[in-house]
């Protein structure tokens, strides 16, 4: 049926649906506080914590410096009890060097088995190793228990990235940087027969060859001969927190940018996230390796400075300088977050939450506006699937509804 109205009108309408397709809501999502738990406890830049799948309903709490706690189950507490302690090994010399990621194996309840990530010197590098707890005391980690399954041998002292998590498919997926300096010198990043700049996906218990673990057959780059097949994703500077959502097996990623831009991605088999081509959705340096994959676009960026968000698709967004990555929120305290992915800015400390249907962004918006006071070290989830922020002054932060 042809349409009554003028044709200007009918442009007009077309023009606002386009624009509204094209650009995802800014929403009004609910605001959040931060409520301090543990108060009565201190902590020396606190880095990651997690629970124990094993029905204890322990917390473990990582510090940078090497050491990890459990945390009482008295929130009023005064003293956590010290699981393991790596402070001798001198894992924190510079800034973005220590402790700095640790995961549980998921049948750790059988086996008594976890896995941390932490630096060293001499030659510098990167330790990726299984520890096992004491027999006869569930609370302590045996130190001599340690198997080293990776080592990464890094140019420069930064980007060490250090995230390591189990997948719902039962792997370890580890994240590192492109090892350091400025503009990704080495261009690890598009190198496929680098670890660096990468997401890798290996088997904690087989092994392949002479290595200590085992890589999956389904791994993408298994069998070329000019890649590693330990590598799941590509082309990211410095992976700063990833996580799995716990009901979609999504894997998000916050990755830190350079000078302009900061991004947060979902994490596909084989895919290529452009550095140091690009930094977020814009060209960046020239790259000395043809990718095989076209480069895949974040979900989400922002710019460092107010002034550079016109060149933007995320006008509204708001502005930061080192994205922290968190989680999709799939808690029972905060019906109004059910499904929001919830990330921060280390240095600017605003939260911000998005929401994605599978395919494409929905609606972003601001949860907790900045404070300069507060850096966001890490964001973390217990067992039931609640979100908290770790602080780099060494505090912990339940998110709660702000009234």
């Amino acid at each position: 049926m042809k349409s009554s109205l003028p044709s200007w009108v009918c442009r007009g309408l077309f023009a606002l649906w386009a624009c509204l397709v094209a650009s995802p809501l800014v929403a009004e999502l609910p605001k959040l506080k931060l409520t301090h738990v543990w108060p009565k406890l201190g902590f020396k830049r606190p880095l990651w914590m997690e629970e124990a799948p094993d029905g204890t309903g322990r917390i473990f709490l990582l510090e940078q410096q090497g050491r990890i706690v459990i945390l009482p189950k008295d929130r009023t507490a005064t003293e956590a009890t010290e699981f393991l302690n790596l402070v001798a090994r001198k894992p924190y010399v510079q800034d973005e060097e220590g402790l700095l990621g640790m995961a549980f194996h998921p049948r750790f309840k059988e086996n008594g088995k976890f896995y941390v990530f932490y630096s060293q010197q001499d030659p510098l590098r990167s330790v990726l190793s299984e520890f096992t707890v004491l027999k006869n005391n569930p609370d302590k980690a045996d130190p001599a228990s340690e198997r080293i399954l990776l080592q990464f041998l890094r140019p420069f002292w930064n980007h060490d990235g250090g995230c390591i998590l189990f997948g719902p498919d039962g792997k370890l997926y580890v994240s590192h940087g492109d090892g350091g300096k400025r503009d990704d010198p080495l261009d690890n990043g598009q190198n496929p027969s680098s670890l660096l700049g990468t997401i890798l996906r290996i088997d904690v218990d087989t092994r392949t060859g002479a290595l200590a673990y085992g890589i999956p057959k389904d791994n993408p780059f298994v069998g070329r001969a000019d890649a590693r097949g330990e590598v799941w994703a590509r082309g990211l500077r410095n992976v700063w927190r990833m996580s799995f959502d716990r009901k979609t097996g999504a894997l998000w990623a916050g990755d830190v940018g350079q000078d302009k831009w900061e991004e947060i991605d979902l994490i596909v088999r084989g895919g290529n996230y452009g550095w140091r081509a690009r930094e977020g959705f814009h060209p960046w340096l020239k790259t000395t390796f043809a990718s095989t994959e076209p480069y895949l676009d974040p979900v989400i960026e922002y710019p460092h400075l107010p002034t550079l968000a016109a060149e933007s698709q995320f006008k509204n967004h708001g502005h930061g300088l080192s994205v922290t990555g968190g989680y999709v929120y799939r808690g029972k305290k905060h019906p109004s977050l059910q499904g929001v992915y919830i990330y921060g800015d280390y240095k600017q400390g605003t939260v911000w939450g998005l929401r994605h249907d599978g395919k494409a962004l929905t609606e972003y918006g601001e949860l907790i506006a900045p404070n300069p006071i507060r850096l966001v070290a890490s964001f973390a989830e217990d067992g039931d699937g609640e979100v908290y922020l770790l602080g780099f002054e060494g505090k912990i932060f339940a998110l709660e509804p702000a009234k």
